[in-house]
């Protein structure tokens, strides 16, 4: 195992190890990573893996970010001569993965890119240059000689719809590129310690994958079709081979529990076009929090009738602009004319803008929609300037909004379901009344909450017990921190009015509030009776609750011989 260092940029550094016969990485590890796509926090950083084949032919499985372009060069020129490059293989062409395409094939002009149809076709947007070429399909083989046959497995959306996995039947090594990955950057190659990587292993899977949890599926019953698989090589994080059955067992729990959700929100985007994939990911992770299931459709790839399909199961749609010219326009707008033509009155929709400069208006579309009686849930997202933070949030918040919208009967329904002596009792369990607040990057939320607890000694520490559908649970994520504001009876009225409100997708919580800020960044309500800081140290998933427990690092009394404000509730199966 090698490790090389940059110290001219921050922690870049890149680690290479054999895995197999005729086989190694390299992983290059962005240690300081703190944002992956701008709307998804990272708190341990990530890699770009990459893999060498040698057999009678020499295969590079996909390369790197430009960020690392000559540390992975130099690492690459270590292992082998790739000027004698025969075949890139592509899994799929977001720039994290393919970002040093084109200079690979300077070096070896006469190599043969492997991809999908769809990846070939994002390739020739990319590279600007003639290049061999090789599409691949479900089951289709390419023969590296000794031994390493490569089978290709279809994979698309996951989380891009030109992904292909590939399987080599010399070492049972199984390249799947997003899929089973984790942002999660440290010098172990491997799943060693599954206590380290499982939080943020779920984290990524909820970030990527939870939104085509159908497309999961599809691709795992397809790996149930290869030989035994003893490595899964992932494109991001530590390679799947100690806990391998189990993480791959996750994945197939978390999407059968997506995919039998009742309800269903079709997003519709434009891959590789403004940020359009982007933005249609945090829509659709929004939605995910309220138990609805989420299919994202890219509108340049996808076949007419399965649109008009789509559709029609669907309970809400969302729809991200294409663009008004290119070699795509055609078929997006064949696409929009199919989902206007089998929209009906009893569905949801949310249109946002791509932010590509060229996207179609949104108003047109939008008066169809009203023409035919479909309810819009949030007003149309536009795009001014260049996505920030606060325009992410807004986002996810739209999406949750719809998710919301659609399960209100079933919500409703939830609430008069327990019988009405256990109702009662359980209704007499009391708690304090708190304000949690929050603030990551340049953007804050906060939270009306009872479901307080102290639950530790050394070191001191809290529970809070967060629904998944709360703005406020994307800031508490391992690593986090929040402020937990405690009320003062007799004076608490005024703020619990305030924080009950129900804020439109991206508004300020705090507007009209008097706060400060604390050592750790987040707001301090000036009219609380006391605060204590928080960090997230772990998760616990609880059916519609995380279980949030935190350590405690300061914490302040204003007026010491008040009470705090207390809860009482009436029935127990709602707030």
């Amino acid at each position: 195992m090698v490790a090389i260092a940059d110290r001219a940029q921050r922690r870049l550094t890149i680690q290479t190890a054999n895995l197999a016969r005729d086989t190694t990485t390299i992983r290059s590890l962005d240690w300081d990573r703190d944002r992956f796509d701008i709307e998804f926090a990272l708190n341990n950083g990530t890699t770009y893996n990459s893999y060498v084949i040698q057999g009678e032919k020499l295969a590079l499985v996909d390369t790197s970010h430009e960020k690392f372009r000559q540390l992975y060069l130099d690492a690459l020129k270590g292992i082998i001569d790739p000027t004698q490059i025969d075949y890139l293989v592509i899994s799929h062409t977001e720039p994290d993965h393919s970002g040093l395409v084109k200079d690979i094939l300077q070096l070896a002009p006469q190599a043969t890119v492997v991809g999908s149809k769809v990846a070939i076709q994002f390739l020739e947007e990319m590279v600007h240059q003639p290049f061999q070429r090789m599409l691949v399909k479900n089951g289709d083989r390419l023969d590296l000689g000794n031994g390493h046959i490569l089978e290709f497995v279809s994979a698309p959306n996951l989380h891009w719809p030109d992904t292909i996995f590939s399987y080599d039947h010399a070492t049972q090594i199984l390249y799947t590129c997003d899929a089973f990955g984790m942002h999660y950057c440290d010098d172990y190659t491997f799943d060693e310690d599954l206590n380290l990587i499982e939080e943020d292993f779920r984290y990524y899977y909820d970030c990527l994958m939870g939104p085509n949890a159908r497309s999961v599926l599809s691709a795992l019953k397809r790996m149930g079709e290869l030989p035994e698989i003893t490595t899964i090589a992932t494109g991001h994080g530590p390679l799947l081979q100690y806990h391998l059955t189990e993480l791959v067992g996750c994945y197939r729990e978390w999407s059968q529990a997506q995919a039998k959700a009742a309800t269903t929100v079709v997003v519709f985007y434009v891959s590789g076009y403004g940020y359009s994939d982007r933005l249609a990911q945090a829509i659709a992770n929004g939605i995910l929090k309220t138990d609805v299931a989420v299919e994202m459709v890219d509108l340049k790839s996808i076949d007419p009738q399965e649109v008009a399909e789509l559709v029609g199961l669907a309970s809400g749609l969302v729809i991200g602009m294409p663009p008004q010219s290119g070699a795509s326009v055609e078929t997006t707008r064949s696409a929009l004319s199919t989902i206007l033509a089998a929209a009906h009155a009893k569905q949801s929709v949310g249109l946002f803008e791509a932010g590509g400069g060229n996207d179609e208006s949104v108003y047109p579309l939008r008066n169809q929609f009203q023409s035919l009686g479909v309810h819009e849930v949030f007003p149309p997202i536009q795009i001014k300037e260049t996505p920030t933070e606060a325009l992410y949030q807004l986002c996810n918040e739209a999406g949750t909004d719809l998710g919301q919208w659609l399960t209100r009967d079933r919500t409703v329904k939830q609430m008069k379901s327990l019988d009405s002596d256990l109702d009662k009792a359980l209704g007499r369990l009391s708690g304090g009344l708190y304000i949690i607040t929050a603030k990551k990057g340049g953007i804050s939320s906060a939270m009306l909450a009872s479901w307080v607890s102290q639950a530790s000694f050394k070191p001191l520490g809290i529970t809070i017990a967060v629904a998944k559908d709360r703005a406020i649970e994307s800031f508490m994520h391992v690593g986090d921190h929040f402020v937990l504001n405690v009320l003062e009876e007799g004076n608490y009225q005024p703020l619990m009015k305030h924080f009950l409100k129900r804020f439109a997708p991206g508004a300020d919580r705090f507007a009209e509030v008097k706060i400060y800020a604390a050592e750790n960044g987040s707001p301090i309500l000036a009219d609380a009776l006391a605060y204590v800081e928080c960090k997230v140290v772990s998760r616990m998933e609880c059916s519609d609750h995380w279980i949030v427990y935190s350590s405690i690092d300061t914490g302040r009394v204003s007026k010491p011989d008040a009470l705090t404000a207390v809860h009482h509730r009436k029935v127990g199966n709602h707030y």
